[in-house]
């Protein structure tokens, strides 16, 4: 995608099976709704510093994803926003981070550890649902609360660290 785009639509990429790596210009500050949905041989995408916004289902069903690293402008993670990127091993997510929508990383089978950054004060509903691999997660003081079934069938969970007052 060429610099000077700032925009790229809903579902602009979605179900573009063939699709193996994109890189977004500087500029675009959000990653709207279903953008890169379905894309099933998406190995690699770099999230330009400029994003503020990772919409809900994003990424949804980006199955060959292997790694992501969310840029620190970063506010939000929405719904559902890497559901099914079930070979995402890496998640790096920015330090401005407050709130992990409901099912964001559901069902991302080869996910093995993730760190929450301080700031972040809420983990949606199944956030992390269905992360088989899953061995450990730190969970920071600003957390305020967490969803139901956040980290259901986390199976490989040995560590886990939950700060007082979280709801």
């Amino acid at each position: 995608i060429p610099e000077g785009v700032t925009l790229i639509g809903e579902g602009a990429f979605a179900d573009c099976k063939s699709l193996e790596c994109i890189t977004i210009p500087n500029g675009v500050d959000e990653i709207r709704y279903r953008t890169f949905k379905n894309c099933t041989s998406l190995t690699n995408i770099k999230i330009p510093y400029s994003v503020t916004w990772i919409s809900n289902a994003a990424f949804s069903g980006c199955s060959s994803l292997t790694n992501i690293i969310i840029p620190d402008k970063v506010i939000s993670i929405g719904d559902g926003a890497f559901d099914s990127c079930t070979s995402l091993m890496s998640v790096t997510i920015g330090n401005n981070v407050t709130s992990i929508g409901w099912s964001a990383f559901y069902d991302c089978s080869n996910l093995v550890s993730i760190n929450i950054p301080e700031g972040v004060t809420s983990i949606g509903t199944s956030a992390f649902a269905g992360c088989s691999s899953l061995t450990s997660i730190n969970i920071p003081d600003s957390v305020t609360s967490i969803g139901n079934s956040a980290f259901y069938q986390c199976e490989s969970l040995e560590n886990i660290n939950i700060p007082e007052g979280v709801t």
